[in-house]
């Protein structure tokens, strides 16, 4: 008896959300493989990893801390993907977001302002919007596709935050090291819990997700969004333009990775550095897809992406591990996501040796 794939006549709805959840059991599997590999226990990495995180309050703060720049930037990612429109530069936007809220900060912070923080938020959204609007222009007007521009533009937005913290923005009293001056308390989000870094940036984040759903769900324009990306013939047949679309998803993409990124340096950082972020708009793919693009389901593989980003750092600081491992758990991730999405549309049939023999033939 051989085996082999054989198309559905349908898509398997079961496969699309039980997809995931066998990602993550080969994830789990190949995991501890690779830490038997590398020489480690794999009972105590796994513990290490996805245990140990969540044992305290704090832990469990910081696990929203890092979720919720990772569930903003995704959210943005998977409206835009339901259209078809790949934005795969919400680290770019993220960085310029943080750019340009810290500039606000930076400006006016140490007034008491009232209105210092609710600026730095706009300006973090408009900063996202605005780079997001480059690959919308180049898409609409010249056809440049968005996956190149949108990825090659995160490149410039890192090489702009490297000019303002070694040059304009450089603190003169930093002792020479690239960073800004540390924003001054009112220009720093309020924390949720004391004695923890969470900070109210975690609200807006969760608050994205049934507002997403409405969009998407409840809205013209999500119809519009959903249709473009589902039936363009039919999209064209009704008169929605393809080219709104494009410009409406890449800006609230990146709308909401720069109001990510301020609320990162305007949170935990408290300043401008040349490294803002882990990754954060490149796992945010990953929490799309493996949330299905949808937003409930990016709210739980958002906090799985962060626990493994909490569980990464106790690996280096517990286990002397590099932090490449984490980088390679993200990708083992992705790749089982990736193999376990084929079932979706095919299915393994077995068939007789010969018969198999005379397909090949055929």
């Amino acid at each position: 008896m051989r085996y082999r794939l054989e198309a559905r006549a349908r898509p398997a709805q079961a496969m699309v959300w039980l997809s995931p959840v066998l990602a993550a059991a080969l994830s789990v599997i190949g995991i501890s493989v690779l830490f038997a590999v590398l020489g480690r226990n794999p009972v105590q990495a796994l513990d290490v990893l996805f245990i140990q995180p969540l044992e305290t309050l704090d832990g469990l703060a910081e696990l929203a801390l890092k979720a919720t720049p990772l569930l903003l930037c995704a959210i943005g990612i998977a409206i835009g993907c339901r259209a078809e429109v790949w934005n795969i530069g919400a680290e770019g936007q993220f960085t310029v977001g943080a750019i340009a809220g810290g500039g606000v900060a930076l400006t006016f912070g140490g007034h008491d302002y009232w209105w210092l923080q609710p600026a730095m938020l706009l300006a973090g959204i408009g900063g996202g919007m605005a780079w997001a609007a480059i690959p919308a222009l180049l898409k609409t007007k010249f056809n440049a596709h968005e996956i190149l521009t949108t990825l090659m533009l995160t490149y410039v937005a890192i090489q702009l935050l490297g000019y303002v913290v070694h040059g304009p923005w450089k603190d003169p009293e930093g002792y020479s090291f690239p960073q800004t001056k540390q924003f001054a308390p009112d220009a720093m989000l309020p924390m949720l819990i004391d004695e923890t870094r969470l900070h109210i940036g975690a609200m807006f984040a969760l608050a994205s997700v049934p507002l997403a759903a409405l969009l998407l769900g409840r809205s013209m324009m999500g119809f519009r969004i959903r249709t473009v990306g589902a039936a363009p013939a039919a999209a064209r047949y009704a008169g929605f333009s393809r080219n709104t679309v494009v410009w409406v998803c890449l800006l609230l993409s990146g709308g909401l990775a720069g109001l990510a990124g301020i609320f990162e340096v305007a949170g935990p950082d408290g300043q401008l550095t040349p490294v803002i972020s882990p990754g954060y708009g490149f796992a945010a793919i990953i929490v799309a897809f493996l949330g299905r693009l949808n937003p409930f389901g990016i709210l739980f593989s958002s906090l799985l992406m962060a626990l493994l980003y909490l569980g990464g750092e106790g690996l280096q600081v517990s286990m002397q591990l590099p932090i490449a491992v984490t980088g390679t758990i993200q990708g083992m991730l992705l790749f089982f996501l990736l193999a376990a999405d084929v079932f979706i549309n095919y299915r393994v049939r077995r068939v007789p040796a010969r018969a198999a023999r005379a397909l090949t033939h055929a």
